[in-house]
Order: C-alpha cells, then structure tokens, then sequence
C-alpha cells in the first residue's frame, strides 16, 4: 500500500515527504515532479509566499539511476524564505547571529485555524510552534508526494485532469458537462484552470473586489479520473473505500 508522511514547518530549513509503497522499476520524469511544484504556485490571487518560494524537489533516496528501487522514497523541499527566519526558527538553543529578525511569540489564535487547539493539546505559549505546521505551506510535500503517483498511476492508463468550476457566486451552468479531454486542454498558464474564458475573466474581478475589501472568496472545482479499473478499493470496510480515502485526504489539508 501505498502512503507518505510529511515533516516540516512552514518558515523553518524544508519540507520533508516520505512515500513509501512505490514499486521498484518506476522510471521518474523528474521534469514533470517539479512542473507539479509550480503548477501548485500558480493560480490567481494566490498570497506573497507563493512569489518568494521557487519549489524544487531533491530525491534523497529510494531512487537509483533515474528508477525506483523499492525502498522509501524521501523528498526534499527547501524553504528559500528560511534566510529571513533564522533568528526566529532556529532548531539549535540559541539563535544564530544573522538570519532576519528575531519576531515576537504569536498569543492571539487565529479563529478556524488549529492554533488554539494545539497550544492546548502541547501546553505552547507561542503560537507559532502550532500554526508553522497547521500551515498550507506543508500541501508543497504532499504534492511532491502527488506527483510521483501520479506517474505510477499512469504506467496503468490513469490519467487526471482537473478544472475549476465555481468562485463565489459565479459558476459553470453545467460543470458536469465538462469533459475529461476539455478539463485536460486548459492551458497550463491559465490564471484559474476554468474552461469558459468569460467567466474566468468574472472570477478575476471578484477576486480582486474581496481583495481590496481585504476578504477571501471561496471555489469548487472538479477531479476527473479516466482509465480507473472497476473494483478498485473496497465496499467491505470502511477505511478501504476509495471514495473515504480520498474523502479524508482532501479533508485533511
């Protein structure tokens, strides 16, 4: 079976994947792990950290002339901003001489987020041990993780496409009649990933409205998968359905 674990905090050294589970003999694009980074950093409206970060992933083991050899696979992505936060993330006792400023204890949590639940849980009085974990940061090691089964995936006919179909209240009339092969043909470079130009261009000015409102408006969009084998996963048990299991992973972010 395959499954990863991810280490690492948001502003510290880098992200860390684990992925385990990967057959030997699985010829990695490395081209296309990386184009899955930065297709993660595109989007519109997408915050400062995006522009700061270049992701990269280094393969540190599990992979030997270019394949798979069986074993875990560990990934790792460094965090370009970890120069600013030295002083402030710094893993030894005490904090190095140079390396940004050193920024005050973070007391006052953030509503929805873990920040309060966790300084509970682990008795923390600065926040930030809580929320550089609880950080959308950490989603760049599981696209990592991503991109490499999506290419196991494919050496099975497997294939993924995806398109966004809803922003705020504007939304395709009928998203469910967007096929497999229009989803696909979104350019890479669209600033939004939908397949009708016009209402992009709609979903762009209200983005740009709830930004200068200083708000946030939410989406929908659509995973196609095309090629999967009847039967996979498991009606039997509940933590083996696939619809749960990918119903947990998205959940979980």
């Amino acid at each position: 079976m395959v499954r990863f674990l991810t280490a690492g905090e948001s502003h510290g050294q880098a992200l860390i994947t684990i992925l385990e589970g990967i057959p030997a003999g699985l010829t990695i694009d490395f081209d296309a792990l990386n184009a899955e980074l930065r297709r993660r950093q595109g989007g519109y409206g997408r915050g400062r950290r995006m522009a700061i970060e270049s992701d990269r992933a280094e393969i540190l083991s599990g992979v030997r002339n270019g394949e798979t050899i069986g074993g875990p696979i560990a990934l790792l992505i460094r965090n370009k901003d970890w120069e600013n936060w030295q002083q402030t993330m710094h893993v030894g006792a005490e904090a190095p001489e140079t390396g940004g400023t050193r920024r005050a204890a973070v007391t006052r949590p953030r509503p929805g987020h873990a920040d309060l639940a966790g300084a509970v849980k682990y008795g923390r009085a600065d926040l930030r041990d809580v929320l550089e974990r609880a950080s959308a940061r950490e989603t760049a090691a599981r696209v990592a993780a991503g991109a490499i089964a999506k290419q196991l995936l494919s050496r099975f006919g497997i294939e993924i496409a995806s398109h966004v179909f809803a922003l705020g209240p504007l939304a395709l009339d009928d998203p469910l009649a967007v096929s497999f092969d229009r989803a696909r043909q979104i350019p890479a470079d669209s600033p939004l990933r939908c397949v009708d130009d016009r209402l992009a261009a709609e979903m762009i000015n209200a983005i740009d409205r709830a930004r200068e409102a200083g708000d946030t408006v939410g989406g929908a969009f659509e995973v196609i998968v095309r090629g999967v084998p009847p039967g996979l996963g498991s009606y039997t048990q509940w933590d083996r359905k696939l619809d749960g299991r990918l119903a947990q992973a998205l959940m979980s972010i």
